[in-house]
């Protein structure tokens, strides 16, 4: 081939390979990360051709050549092109000659574009799920260290009822796992098998298009050749699992650094950092930047829902735009969760500060409340007793640092009790009862229903928890093995 020649673009020749538009029309920079996905893709394919007879097995074996020479290059070594699978073909052709072009017998660029997306994507998926299976067990663990480690539970960030750090940490475990569910129903959905669908139509060659499938590790193949070349609801369902995790890493790095702020934890140094003018600074920011993935990650999906709204079947170019949408946020997805998993599991709990703060602000008023309806008043007598002595408390001002007096609040509560039911307190609850029952321990002992945070409930949880993660690993390690299987049987294949 002539030099002129081996520059000219495969696919659009001389009358469309100049202009303005070339360098707007190319995906070369974006497509690095597809670029191992595309020489499996073709390797997959060339020995599908060679196998059912519709190119020369000698024409493979050189094929395969050159795809080992481009793939020691690297993508930095490709020649210029539209895309990485344009100018992977074009490199072929350089190394064998036209014969090299028979690599693209019996596909397109959309089906062969598709089927590396999902190649690429799935093993992205697949390490975002190694790394929140692994944030599961850091919370699991560190939650079983600390079942008896009382600390205030919020709503509208005010004070509300005591719990566990146990109970807290298994909440967020319990968001992962379904953010586990829906990375493992994405990846079902992404691991089949678009190749061999053509541009929209099929194709008159006899492929097999089942083959191909199994030579990538793909589960299934898409059916319709039409919808394997248009789908990207894949793209859509897998990055709208990433934006749930983020939003699950960014509820949690929003609580730890207001928790840092209240001192109820201490970070470990390698998840803090300093000011550059104020020495005496420690703040949570690789806290802060996992709390912001979560807008990246809500950006990214509406721009990539915006991108596919609308448009016309089969393949169009806009497609081209909407893949960038997706890498990013899922790289920053496993960084992200591997800091969180980090951060908790070399953080400090202040124990002593937090089982002060879990009695502040008369956080076992529904206790005592439930205790009342226990002896047989209705709830709502029950809770206006307790708002009555609530705020005869505020008034007090025993409400404006910790917790309120015990013996303050007991009278306030037969107070209460007798302007509203003519009755003494001793009738529904003796006052030794309500001592224990003003202890946040006790009251999250006291607190043993399914999924509540007395630490019976939670060894339980735990327990439960932990035997669902290790299914969750053997799946994710199930479908790793039905990959490194189809690698090797892939490089495995050799026509030379």
């Amino acid at each position: 081939m002539t030099e002129d020649t081996a520059d000219s673009s495969v696919v659009r020749r001389d009358r469309y390979s100049g202009g303005p538009a070339r360098d707007f029309l190319s995906s070369m920079a974006a497509d690095t990360h597809i670029f191992a996905a595309d020489l499996a893709v073709d390797r997959a394919h060339v020995t599908m051709l060679a196998e059912q007879g519709i190119i020369p097995a000698e024409t493979a074996g050189e094929i395969f050549d050159a795809l080992e020479e481009i793939e020691a290059a690297g993508h930095e070594a490709l020649p210029d092109g539209e895309d990485v699978h344009e100018a992977i073909e074009t490199a072929v052709i350089e190394r064998v000659g036209p014969e090299g072009g028979k690599m693209h017998t019996g596909r397109s660029r959309n089906d062969e574009v598709a089927s590396c997306l999902r190649f690429q994507l799935r093993a992205d998926l697949l390490e975002a799920l190694d790394a929140v299976i692994a944030f599961r067990e850091t919370l699991l663990s560190v939650a079983g260290d600390n079942l008896d480690t009382v600390m205030p539970g919020y709503t509208h960030l005010q004070p509300a009822q005591p719990t566990t750090v146990a109970h807290y940490l298994a909440s967020y475990e319990s968001a992962a796992a379904r953010d586990t569910e829906r990375l493992l129903d994405a990846y079902d959905r992404t691991n089949r098998s678009p190749l061999g669908a053509a541009a929209l139509a099929g194709t008159p060659f006899d492929v097999d298009r089942e083959r191909t499938a199994e030579l990538l590790g793909f589960d299934s193949i898409v059916e319709n050749s039409l919808d394997a070349v248009a789908g990207r609801d894949f793209l859509l369902e897998a990055l709208s699992a990433i934006a749930g995790l983020t939003v699950t890493l960014s509820g949690l790095a929003e609580d730890l650094i207001f928790y840092a702020n209240r001192g109820y934890i201490t970070l470990d140094d390698d998840y803090a950092s300093t000011s550059s003018i104020m020495p005496q600074k420690k703040n949570p920011d690789s806290l802060e930047l996992v709390r912001a993935t979560a807008g990246d990650a809500a950006g990214a999906l509406q721009g990539l829902m915006t991108t596919i709204t609308g448009l016309p079947r089969a393949y169009n170019r806009d497609l081209q735009r909407a893949t960038p949408h997706v890498w990013e946020p899922v790289a920053d997805i496993t960084e992200a969760t591997e800091v969180a998993a980090g951060a908790v599991g070399t953080l400090d709990w202040n124990e002593a500060v937090l089982e002060d703060a879990a009695g502040e602000g008369f956080s076992t008023a529904t206790g005592i409340a439930d205790r009342l309806a226990m002896s047989g008043l209705p709830f709502r007598t029950a809770h206006e007793i307790v708002a009555t002595t609530a705020q005869t408390l505020e008034s007090a001002g025993e409400l404006d640092d910790g917790a309120p007096d015990e013996a303050a609040t007991i009278e306030a509560l037969a107070a209460a009790t007798e302007a509203t039911t003519g009755s003494e307190l001793e009738t529904y609850v003796d006052r030794e009862e309500l001592t224990a029952l003003l202890d946040p321990a006790a009251s999250v002992a006291a607190r043993d229903s399914r999924g509540g945070p007395a630490p019976s409930q939670v060894e339980q949880a735990l327990a439960d928890a932990r035997s669902e993660v290790e299914a969750d690993r053997r799946a994710v390690t199930k479908h790793q093995a039905a990959i490194d299987a189809a690698e090797q049987a892939r490089m495995e294949v050799d026509f030379r």
